[in-house]
C-alpha cells in the first residue's frame, strides 16, 4: 500500500504563498527609503517576474496570448470599481472652466495620442492597420487604477487643486471614450478599412449612440441609487446603518445595466459615482463607499501586476527595439508634448501644465481593452502587442510611480508659497 508524502508542495499553494510573499514585500520595501506608495506597482511587476520563475510552468499557464479572456475579466473588474471610486472622490464640480483642461485632454489630446501611436505602430513596427489602431487605442488612455497618488483625496476632504482634479477626471473619462477606437480596431480587423462602414456602423453606433448611453444610464443609475440608499426609507435609510460592501453592489447594477442596453460600462460607472456623490453630500457613508471600492482595486490591481511581471519573460521573444522605441516614446515624448499643447489657454500654466501634460499613467485599462480585442479576434501582431503593452506599464509604473506624486505636491506648494 503506497502512501502520499507528507509534504507534496504543490505547485499551486507554492504559487499562492510566493504571490502573497510578493505582495508583501512590494509594499514593505518602499518604506525602507521613501514614505511613498507608488513605488509599490513597479516592485509588483518585478517581484511577479521572480515568483513565476520559482513556480515551473506558471508563465504558460497566464500567458495572455492563449488566455485572454482571464486577463479581460480580472482587469474589467479592477477598472471599473476604479472608475466608479473615483467618481466618488470628487467633491466639487464647479465650472467650466475647471472642467477645461479635461476637456481639452479627451477631445484633443486621446486621439492625436492615438493617431501617434497608431502611426508609430503601422509605419515604424510593420503592424497591420487593424492591429496599430488597437494599439493607439490600448495605450492612449491614462488609468484610474495605478495614478491615485496624483488624484484628489478621499470624499468630503476638500481641497482639490486644478491638477489633482484634472488628472482624476481625465483618467475618469477617458477609459470609456477610447473604446470607440478599439471597436474601430475589431471592425478594421473584421472587415477591412472600409470607410462606409466607418460612417454607417462606427460613428454612429461605436461614437454617438454608446456614449450618449454610457453617459445617461450612469447619471440615472446614480441617482436611482443614491435615493434608494441616503432616501428611501425617510426614517431608516441604509446609508445610517449599512456597510461599504453597497459599493460594488452599486458598481455591478450600473455597469451591467448598461452593457445589457450596448452603452460604454465605463462611462456609466464613472458618472454614477460621480452622481452619487452630489446626493448627500457631506455624509460621512460616501467614505464607506470609497474605502470598500479602494480595497477592492488596490487588491484587484496587486494580483494583475504581479500577472504582469510573470508574464513579461515569455512576451519578450515578440518585442525588439522598434516596440521598445514605441512604448519610451508614447511615455516620454508624445503625451508629454501633445498634452502640453492641449492645454493651452487652460487655467493651467508653467509647471502644473506640463506636470498634467506628461503624468498621463498607463495600466490596467490597456490590459483590458486587449484581452477585450482579443478574445473576439486573432490579431497578426497579437504577441507584439501584448509584449509593447506589458513593457509600456512596466516603464510608466517605474517612471511616474517614482515622480508623479512629488511633482504634483511640489505644484501645490509652489502656489501656496
Amino acid at each position: 500500500m503506497s502512501s502520499e508524502p507528507l509534504f507534496g508542495f504543490e505547485p499551486y499553494h507554492v504559487a499562492l504563498a510566493t504571490f502573497g510573499i510578493a505582495i508583501i514585500a512590494a509594499f514593505w520595501v518602499p518604506r525602507l527609503f521613501s514614505g511613498r506608495e507608488p513605488a509599490a506597482s513597479a516592485l509588483l511587476i518585478i517581484f511577479g517576474a521572480a515568483a513565476f520563475s520559482i513556480v515551473p510552468g506558471m508563465s504558460q499557464m497566464w500567458d495572455p496570448r492563449e488566455a485572454p479572456k482571464i486577463w479581460e475579466r480580472l482587469s474589467e473588474l479592477a477598472v471599473i470599481v476604479a472608475l466608479f471610486g473615483t467618481g466618488l472622490r470628487i467633491d466639487s464640480l464647479t465650472d467650466y472652466e475647471r472642467w477645461k483642461p479635461t476637456i481639452r485632454l479627451l477631445a484633443l489630446a486621446m486621439p492625436l495620442t492615438i493617431l501617434a501611436v497608431g502611426a508609430l505602430g503601422y509605419w515604424w513596427a510593420g503592424m497591420t492597420v487593424a492591429g496599430a489602431i488597437l494599439l493607439g487605442a490600448v495605450l492612449a488612455p491614462t488609468d484610474p487604477v495605478l495614478a491615485g497618488d496624483v488624484q484628489v483625496g478621499p470624499p468630503t476632504e476638500g481641497g482639490e487643486h486644478p491638477v489633482r482634479f484634472t488628472l482624476t477626471t481625465e483618467a475618469g473619462l477617458n477609459d470609456g471614450l477610447a473604446f470607440p477606437f478599439v471597436y474601430l480596431g475589431l471592425l478594421v480587423g473584421a472587415q477591412g478599412f472600409v470607410l462606409g462602414d466607418i460612417f454607417t456602423e462606427w460613428l454612429p453606433r461605436d461614437i454617438l449612440y454608446r456614449i450618449i448611453v454610457g453617459t445617461l444610464s450612469g447619471a440615472v443609475m446614480g441617482w436611482l441609487l443614491g435615493k434608494f440608499l441616503f432616501a428611501i426609507p425617510r426614517n431608516n435609510p441604509l446609508a445610517d446603518t449599512a456597510s461599504g460592501v453597497l459599493s460594488l453592489a452599486i458598481v455591478l447594477v450600473a455597469y451591467g445595466a448598461t452593457e445589457l442596453v450596448e452603452g460604454y460600462g465605463f462611462i456609466a460607472a464613472f458618472v454614477a459615482g460621480l452622481t452619487l456623490r452630489r446626493i448627500e453630500q457631506e455624509h460621512e457613508f460616501h467614505g464607506k463607499l470609497h474605502t470598500f471600492t479602494e480595497a477592492i482595486e488596490h487588491a484587484l490591481t496587486a494580483i494583475l501586476l504581479l500577472l504582469i511581471g510573470g508574464v513579461l519573460p515569455v512576451l519578450w521573444p515578440e518585442l525588439d527595439w522598434v516596440h521598445v522605441g514605441i512604448a519610451l516614446a508614447l511615455i516620454l515624448v508624445i503625451r508629454p508634448v501633445i498634452g502640453w499643447i492641449s492645454l493651452a489657454g487652460t487655467n493651467l500654466e508653467g509647471r502644473a501644465r506640463f506636470v498634467v501634460g506628461s503624468y498621463g499613467v498607463r495600466g490596467i485599462g490597456s490590459i483590458y481593452y486587449l484581452g477585450y480585442a482579443t478574445s473576439y479576434l486573432s490579431f497578426v501582431n497579437e504577441g507584439q502587442l501584448w509584449g509593447t503593452i506589458g513593457l509600456t506599464i512596466l516603464v510608466s509604473t517605474v517612471l511616474h510611480g517614482l515622480t508623479a506624486g512629488a511633482a504634483v505636491e511640489r505644484v501645490e506648494r509652489e502656489e501656496e508659497a
